[in-house]
């Protein structure tokens, strides 16, 4: 899967001339393959995360909330063709889907459930369509290095989070929600978050080793948050996995979990410290 992701991203920023900072056209539409990757993956998790609603008798529109989701989830790439901006086209797009969301209550289900159902389906969208888009944010407007580093600090953090914590962990982080947490898997995901950071922000002159220490620790810290966020949705339905669709992870949605809660916070992170001259964008 990392071989994947990376060779997919990278291809995309050869093919839209952002692999290098010299050679990228402003005028160029950037992000086509990963805008096929980001509808890809958001279009699976949405079947898995209606699955977990389908559990608790609550109905997920998915003729309304998979095309909901994508166009959500790849509302950076759209405005790209020019006349209308992001947030025009995301306001057009929540009246839709709020009149949708209604009109397919009514017609399958009449007045029963209504709050239930449509809290459900609105959930489904911003969860997967909204908060994924910021990943696509981060590729259009600060490149595909600091796209790839939103991605590898977060899932190394999961790594070693999972490492340290299966070896050396004693004290439960949270166990109401996820009871195989532990602080010391906290410190791991730390660590590994911070090596990761400095690597990436060294190599590809991102911003200052010392700002890469507390994105590590930030998004460690975060990641783990989007990963108990996913968890209580599990715990709900009565399930230990979204899926088994990716052996050893479980589902598509328990890969992409840490980096939905983590993406708009990574994108506020790169957008105060290119404000305040921290970054080298």
């Amino acid at each position: 899967m990392t071989l994947c992701v990376v060779g997919l991203v990278v291809l995309d920023g050869w093919l839209d001339g952002t692999l290098s900072r010299t050679t990228s056209d402003d005028n160029a539409v950037k992000g086509t393959i990963f805008c096929v990757l980001t509808a890809v993956v958001v279009i699976a998790a949405q079947l898995e995360l209606s699955h977990l609603a389908g559990l608790k008798n609550l109905k997920v529109f998915l003729p309304l909330t998979i095309p909901g989701a994508v166009l959500f989830g790849t509302s950076w790439y759209w405005p790209q063709f020019g006349g209308f901006s992001r947030a025009d086209y995301v306001l057009c797009l929540t009246i839709v889907m709020f009149f949708g969301f209604l009109l397919y209550q009514y017609t399958c289900c009449g007045t029963e459930g209504v709050i239930a159902n449509c809290g459900a389906n609105v959930f489904c969208v911003i969860y997967l369509g909204l908060l994924g888009s910021f990943l696509g944010l981060i590729r259009i407007e600060f490149g595909l290095w600091a796209l790839l580093m939103v991605v590898f600090v977060v899932k190394c953090a999961d790594i070693g989070a999972y490492a340290i914590g299966s070896m050396f962990g004693r004290h439960k982080f949270s166990p109401g929600i996820s009871p195989g947490k532990t602080w010391e898997g906290m410190g791991g995901a730390a660590a590994a978050a911070v090596i990761v950071a400095i690597a990436f922000a060294e190599v590809f002159d991102i911003m200052a080793w010392w700002l890469a220490v507390i994105f590590g620790v930030c998004f460690a810290f975060f990641g783990q948050l989007g990963d108990l966020a996913e968890s209580m949705l599990k715990r709900d339905a009565e399930r230990k996995d979204s899926a088994n669709s990716v052996p050893g992870f479980g589902g598509i949605l328990d890969v992409v979990d840490s980096l939905l809660v983590s993406a708009p916070l990574c994108y506020v992170f790169f957008r105060a410290a290119c404000s305040s001259n921290f970054c080298r964008f």
